[in-house]
């Protein structure tokens, strides 16, 4: 691939987070390719406003400044977490590249080093996210969740201060932003399976630049876990499902055995029911997306015919309700 002579233009939002990954994206694509590249810091709604994400309905609140700024030629390219990117696609837009997927599960950041299962009945445990309480509530219905939002660092501040006895956030953020320090306890997808996506990255352009002077975005593309995230983000879909649902999908690829592995849950808010299923199937090779699509709209329709669906449509009644 050849570099072009400016340096490309990467958005990126304001956070420490976001600017952190954009720069590990973006130092990557300097080594393998030689193209420079700048950042261009952008502020999207979801960075401004003080309502939580579910009364927001999540979906989008992050992205939709940056995908403007991709339309109208302000940036060349655009790095977002992919948990956060809506599941359809944008008109105009192309999703380049998927980073090789950092470690996808959940953290605990706990007072006093302590662990989930030694948390004091009643204790407040804080996150935005309704996937991580209905599954919290499963296997700790006795502790008490109060909705957060804000940065890594002000959600850590809340613990620090005594407001709450732990957060929950995702590792592979902790880990961008140099607090995995913090981490008292990790959620392995068995306990409770993360948001489909989490853990990488989303390159996204302007679809007719992909495979001309952007060429080089395919330098970052992870063939394996863009086949896992697309099952696990067509469960998404088929659930008709935002990044506000109760909603965890994890997908493995095998490279030796040329399979792939999905597991999804979705969960009622208070943990009182839920529908689990996982299923494998083989890949033609890691870039096999049909199938891996495929293996996303079974999973989600067997769970559909168990009531999952209904599951999702009451967590949002509950929150829409006043």
């Amino acid at each position: 691939m050849t570099a072009t002579t400016r340096p490309a233009r990467l958005g990126t939002r304001r956070s420490n987070m976001a600017t952190s990954q954009s720069q590990m994206v973006a130092d990557t694509i300097t080594e393998r390719t030689g193209q420079a590249i700048e950042l261009e810091l952008i502020t999207s709604f979801g960075d401004v406003t003080r309502a939580h994400l579910t009364q927001l309905g999540g979906t989008g609140v992050f992205v939709n400044a940056l995908r403007d700024a991709l339309l109208e030629d302000r940036i060349d390219f655009a790095v977002h977490s992919l948990k956060d990117l809506p599941t359809t696609p944008a008109d105009g837009l192309v999703l380049a590249a998927v980073t090789e997927r950092d470690d996808p599960r959940d953290a605990l950041c706990a007072r006093d080093g302590l662990k989930f299962a030694d948390l004091p009945a009643g204790s407040k445990v804080g996150t935005g996210s309704p996937r991580r309480v209905a599954q919290l509530s499963i296997l700790r219905p006795d502790l008490v969740y109060v909705p957060i939002r804000g940065n890594a660092e002000t959600r850590l501040g809340k613990v620090a201060s005594g407001e709450l006895d732990a957060v929950v956030l995702a590792y592979a953020g902790l880990g961008r932003v140099g607090r995995l320090d913090d981490v008292t306890d990790v959620f392995e997808p068995e306990q409770m399976l993360p948001a489909p996506g989490q853990g990488a990255l989303a390159v996204e352009c302007r679809t007719e630049r992909r495979d001309g002077d952007l060429a080089y975005l395919a330098s970052v593309d992870h063939p394996g876990t863009r086949a896992a995230v697309t099952a696990e983000r067509t469960v998404l879909a088929e659930l008709e499902a935002g990044c506000a649902a109760p909603v965890g999908a994890y997908a493995e690829y095998d490279g030796e055995a040329g399979t792939l592995r999905l597991r999804a849950v979705v969960a009622a808010t208070d943990g009182s029911e839920s529908v689990r299923r996982e299923r494998t199937v083989a890949l033609a090779s890691a870039g096999d997306l049909d199938t891996a699509a495929a293996l996303g709209r079974d999973l989600a329709q067997q769970m559909i015919a168990e009531g999952a669906d209904r599951i999702v449509a009451e967590a949002f009644e509950e929150r829409d309700t006043p």
